[in-house]
């Protein structure tokens, strides 16, 4: 089977390792399978899509609405890095599957309009489908309305086309889109089980995600109600477009 790539962006290493053992775990690859390419560590690889089944895009410490003048000078590599890859990501409809970050990479690529307005607190969110949602191949066999773990301070107030609406929370009205037939983005995170967000609730304390007598409250909050369904949607990718 040809490989498929994660591309991540978290400098610390606890979360950063565990965020890529639960991609393997939920995508059913092991690590000759799934490639990770660490970008906060150094330039994106030149990839010939020809020798690769598909790229997954893990959650990261970059949004994008931030001011250029405070963008550190990775985050602008990072950046252009994504515009380059998506241009051929998108004229290809090659397989493609953002998590959180994703929403950013593609949102700007598409020239979304991005911003504070839709950021939601660590916790668990109801998802609902859209009717292109529920007829989505990548999501057969989801619930119209499933629980999700979310944490964002940015997102898509408004989508432009060709873009493709899936999915909605009731603060935030971009929860997971699609373009052409093959890409796609997501707000929540599908890769997130209780331990997994636990792990990054106490990793990124102090970076603005809850104040800082809000620990227990957060982590309160993401154990509110069973999350089980967004893992899924990473076995179909796999099962959709791996090849040989």
């Amino acid at each position: 089977m040809k490989p498929f790539v994660l591309l991540a962006t978290r400098a610390e290493d606890r979360p950063a390792d565990e965020e890529y053992e639960l991609f393997l775990r939920y995508t059913g690859l092991d690590e000759g399978q799934l490639h990770r390419v660490r970008l906060e560590a150094g330039p994106m690889p030149d990839f010939d899509l020809d020798e690769l089944s598909g790229i997954f895009v893990g959650g990261g410490p970059f949004n994008a609405s931030d001011p250029p003048e405070t963008k550190s000078a990775v985050q602008h590599r990072v950046e252009a890095e994504f515009q380059a890859l998506l241009e051929r990501v998108v004229a290809r409809d090659f397989p493609f599957l953002g998590a959180c970050y994703g929403v950013g990479t593609v949102g700007a690529y598409l020239g979304a309009t991005i911003d504070r307005t839709v950021g939601e607190p660590i916790s668990v969110v109801p998802v609902t489908l859209t009717d292109a949602g529920a007829s989505d191949p990548l999501l057969a066999g989801m619930p119209q309305t499933f629980e999700a773990f979310v944490g964002h301070k940015e997102g898509i107030s408004s989508l432009p086309a060709p873009a493709v609406l899936l999915g909605s929370s009731p603060d935030c009205p971009v929860q997971m889109f699609r373009v052409a037939a093959n890409v796609y983005a997501t707000q929540f995170h599908p890769e997130l089980d209780v331990d997994g967000i636990t792990t990054r609730i106490h990793a990124y304390a102090g970076y603005g995600y809850f104040a800082s007598d809000e620990l227990e409250l957060t982590l309160a909050a993401v154990r509110r109600a069973a999350v089980s369904h967004p893992s899924r949607i990473l076995r179909t990718f796999v099962e959709r477009y791996a090849v040989d």
